[in-house]
């Protein structure tokens, strides 16, 4: 199963520090990291819809996005602390 997501990873980068952390215990798995694996899925299936779509003709439109981040805040990981 941790193969199969980390070929995901690849496209879905929203998935890569928490599979990263199910594939450090492949070696000598447990139940939790099983459950988290499945939790991962079930997030996969529920965003299978989701995209940005843009108009096939012409038209003019705007695309606006914000982002703020800190990915150093925390030293141990480097887990986002914003």
């Amino acid at each position: 199963m941790i193969g199969s997501l980390l070929y995901l990873t690849a496209s879905r980068p929203d998935i890569i520090f928490s599979v990263y952390l199910c594939a450090r215990f492949q070696a000598d798995p447990k139940e939790s990291h099983l459950t988290t694996v499945k939790r991962i899925f079930r997030y996969l299936l529920g965003t299978q819809g989701l995209g940005i779509w843009y108009p096939r003709h012409n038209t003019s439109f705007e695309i606006i996005g914000f982002s703020d981040s800190d990915f150093v805040g925390c030293k141990v990981d480097r887990k986002s602390t914003s």
